[in-house]
């Protein structure tokens, strides 16, 4: 029998900026979102080498629910300057509060695994670090060129906080590190970014993206949204056009999921069949690529979809 994953658990006391926040009721989850629990010999090998390393991956922070695929593939994408975030978004599971120091020891760390689950393409991530004078940008960039001397073959996706606020040369500086992917999600519609996505703001967020192209042309610009939050359809359509006029090149589209009942409610979850209407509506604004399921997450199949995008570029370029 199929032992089945459910994401939305108890509270837990490393949330406690949310504990005030009211319960939310639990939707049951349609068959298209059940998944099996993790436990395979490839699961258990990437659980052994990333916890000999000392390291956090957002696959267990934000309880993603393909970790059990990703992982059984040597697939992890690694979460760099702790586990400890200065936002408090109504969505993240990732706990809340004051972070430690950097680590100057984990940029070589996190290379030194890559290298040794042989990966060919790598997503780094991470918290968000208000804390810091340039938001960890150096610190990004650090990491990146330490996985480039360490695994020159693996392509290198970096999943990036909204640097709100901070120098502008600092993010200068991490797209100079020349990532193969600079993505950066706007998570959601505007019209909720005040009780979802509160210490961001939606246009600095897009003129993060539109910087990388205008300092990079080559790099490929990732971005994404969740869906069932309560947005319109209409309010989709416009952050496609939005992340289009700022030259995003890829953009991913997936079900919002609850952590727990302290966190935002589910408004809905969206039937695969519209999530298919969404793909169609990006491919025809121009995407190079489009990724639109229930269980789409920023990581999952960023390799495969990374060879995609390049074949992609390709194409449009000859047909030009």
């Amino acid at each position: 029998m199929a032992v089945v994953i459910d994401t939305v658990k108890a509270p837990r006391a490393r949330h406690p900026e949310k504990q005030s926040r009211p319960d939310s009721p639990i939707l049951r989850k349609p068959e298209w979102l059940r998944v099996r629990a993790p436990g395979s010999t490839g699961y258990n090998a990437t659980r052994d080498i990333v916890k000999s390393h000392g390291l956090v991956t957002v696959c267990e922070e934000a309880a993603c629910p393909n970790i059990g695929e990703c992982w059984t593939k040597s697939h992890a994408t690694m979460m760099i300057m702790g586990e400890t975030c200065t936002r408090a978004c109504a969505f993240c599971n990732v706990a809340t509060g004051k972070p430690d120091p950097l680590d100057p020891t984990e940029p070589a760390r996190v290379a030194d695994a890559v290298a040794k689950m042989g990966l060919k393409h790598v997503v780094i991530t991470s918290v968000d670090r208000d804390d810091l004078a340039d938001g960890g940008a150096a610190h990004f960039a650090a990491v990146v060129l330490a996985i480039r001397a360490a695994a020159p073959g693996t392509t290198i996706e970096i999943l990036t906080p909204d640097f709100l606020r901070k120098p502008v040369e600092a993010v200068f500086g991490l797209i100079d590190a020349r990532p193969d992917v600079f993505n950066h999600n706007l998570e959601t519609v505007p019209r909720l970014y005040l009780p979802i996505r509160p210490g961001a703001r939606y246009y600095n967020s897009l003129r993060l993206l539109e910087r990388v192209k205008e300092r990079d042309p080559t790099q490929f610009t990732k971005s994404g949204i969740m869906v069932g939050l309560g947005e319109a359809k209409e309010e989709v359509m416009q952050v496609m056009d939005d992340m289009r006029a700022a030259g995003v090149d890829f953009i991913t589209i997936g079900q919002y999921l609850q952590p727990t009942r302290k966190h935002a409610p589910i408004d809905r979850f969206v039937h695969p069949d519209e999530f298919r209407a969404y793909e169609e509506i990006a491919r025809a604004k121009g995407f190079l690529m489009v990724s639109a399921s229930p269980l789409t997450r920023s990581s999952h199949h960023a390799g495969e979809d990374f060879a995609r995008l390049q074949a992609a570029r390709r194409e449009r370029e000859a047909a030009v």
